[in-house]
């Protein structure tokens, strides 16, 4: 038991390593940082429901978890296999294209949760 809190404070402090490198050296994280930010944005000014709100933030999880995982795929990849390699590429692609899946979803999700009260103040105000 005397080294279950250390180990989880280690857990911890990995996790947030890792999250960090994310953020620092994946351009596309910058992109999913920015469109995150401003659906939170929207949605504190648009006064969504709670529902709405889990919704948004499972989205939010599932996007970011992907990047998460294909840059940790990229990374094993590249170490497993340092020359070029056709399978090498096809996981780096296949890791990629889970991440636009679900971004593409993650868009999909913000119009149909965010498109009609967006409307309804766009109306409001200039209607």
């Amino acid at each position: 038991m005397n080294s279950f809190v250390p180990s989880r404070i280690r857990s911890f402090k990995n996790a947030f390593r890792g999250l960090w490198h994310v953020i620092k050296t994946q351009q596309n994280a910058w992109i999913h940082a920015t469109a995150s930010t401003l659906v939170l944005i929207l949605g504190l000014w648009l006064k969504l429901p709670p529902h709405d709100w889990a919704v948004l933030l499972i989205t939010f999880a599932i996007v970011w978890a992907s990047e998460f995982f294909n840059t940790a795929l990229e990374a094993v990849v590249d170490l497993a296999s340092p020359a070029k390699h056709p399978l090498a590429k096809v996981g780096k692609d296949v890791g990629a294209a889970a991440v636009l899946i679900t971004a593409l979803a993650a868009i999909g999700v913000g119009l149909l949760i965010l498109g009609p009260p967006l409307w309804e103040q766009v109306q409001l105000l200039f209607g």
